[in-house]
Parts: C-alpha cells; sequence; structure tokens
C-alpha cells in the first residue's frame, strides 16, 4: 500500500514581531543616546608614533591652542579645593571653592578667576576667554599655577601633561616649559595624534627587529 502524500506548503514566518523589537531598539539607541559635546578648547594636536599611553588618573593637563592661549585643567577636585582655598587665603581673591572645584578648566589671569567661574560652563569656550597669562616672562602665572598644583599634591605623584595646538607658535610652548622648569619638573608628557610607524622607516626596521626577539 503506497503512502500518502501530504500537501506541501510555502514556509510562512511571521516577522511582526522581530520588527517590533527592531524598532523598539532603535527607539531605544535614538533616545539615549548622548551627542560628544563641542570641546571647550578647539586642539588640533600634531601626530606622533609614540605608542605609549597617556596617563588618565591624577593628571595635570596644560593646554596651548592655536592662538597660542593656556588653559589648565585638573581631574581631582579635593586637589582643586586645596588651590582654591591657597588663592583666597594668599591672594584674597574670594573664590567660590565649589564653583572652582567643578570647573572643567581654567582660562583667565588670576585677578580674573571669580567672573570666569561666573560663566556658565557651558558658556566657557576657550576661543572667548583670555587664557592664563603666560608670554610674558617677568609674569608668568603658570608658574604660579605649577607652584600651587606641586603644593596641593604635597609630594604625591601628579601627572603632568602638555597639550599644544599643531598651529601654536614656540613662544606660548617655551614659556610653559620655563614655568616647568621653574618648579623643578623635568618629566611631563606630550599628547599627540598617535599613528602607526610608516613602513621600510629605521623606526619600523627597529620595531620588526624586536618583534622577532620577542618571539
Amino acid at each position: 500500500m503506497g503512502r500518502a502524500k501530504l500537501p506541501r506548503k510555502s514556509t510562512n514566518i511571521d516577522m511582526t514581531a522581530m520588527c517590533d523589537v527592531a524598532f523598539l531598539l532603535l527607539s531605544f539607541f535614538i533616545l539615549t543616546t548622548k551627542f560628544k559635546p563641542a570641546e571647550a578648547i578647539a586642539v588640533t594636536t600634531p601626530s606622533s608614533v609614540a605608542a605609549k599611553v597617556a596617563e588618565t588618573k591624577d593628571v595635570v593637563l596644560i593646554t596651548i591652542d592655536k592662538d597660542g592661549k593656556v588653559f589648565l585643567s585638573m581631574d581631582d577636585e579635593s586637589k582643586k579645593e586645596v588651590i582654591a582655598n591657597t588663592l583666597n587665603t594668599t591672594k584674597n581673591l574670594n573664590l567660590n571653592v565649589q564653583a572652582f572645584k567643578k570647573a572643567g578648566f581654567f582660562g583667565a589671569p588670576f585677578s580674573g578667576l571669580s567672573a570666569f567661574l561666573a560663566i556658565p560652563e557651558e558658556a566657557r569656550k576657550g576661543n572667548s576667554l583670555p587664557g592664563i597669562p603666560s608670554l610674558d616672562s617677568t609674569h608668568n602665572e603658570i608658574k604660579e599655577w605649577m607652584s600651587l598644583v606641586l603644593s596641593a599634591y604635597a609630594g604625591q605623584k601628579a601627572n603632568i601633561q602638555l597639550k599644544g595646538d599643531n598651529a601654536s607658535k614656540y613662544p606660548a610652548f617655551k614659556s610653559v616649559i620655563d614655568a616647568f622648569k621653574k618648579n623643578d619638573i623635568l618629566k611631563f608628557q606630550m599628547i599627540t595624534n598617535p599613528e602607526s610607524v610608516p613602513t621600510g622607516t629605521d623606526l619600523w626596521k627597529l620595531g620588526m627587529k624586536g618583534e622577532k626577539r620577542a618571539e
């Protein structure tokens, strides 16, 4: 007796549920995504082939923009509080300590710090700020800032970093380096845009030799 042939039916998959899930996920990511805000200090760093990663903790960053204006930022609020109290005591600036602690960076002379802190955080843009005076060797406030930083860290290690725009001029860098030297800061990191070593160069060949030895 032959087997009964069952009628063949085309496979039908209901994609409605999957589409619903896909659109829910898409809506979720659109609503929760935070776009990167525009940088307060626009800097285009020069490229380098250095492979060492910059420190991310206890960082004291000096930034030089394309116009040579100098800014300072720190990541440790407790150290910023120490500096604010010191400035209030030694220079009688009457700074708002809480506002000083929350400031993302500093870009004004000591005499204008109170007015600087009164500016809303989102309105503090490097192109509209004077920066920290540094080009005049007789009035290089970066030297005083670095002295305050070292006092705040009181023997602890501070990772000093320097980040300069590719278009900034040498005198701006020299004034910062001079301020470092005046405070016996002889080691610091330069922040650059890392790129791979060009193939065939002496540095590339040296790297290849190192890899072979490691094997």
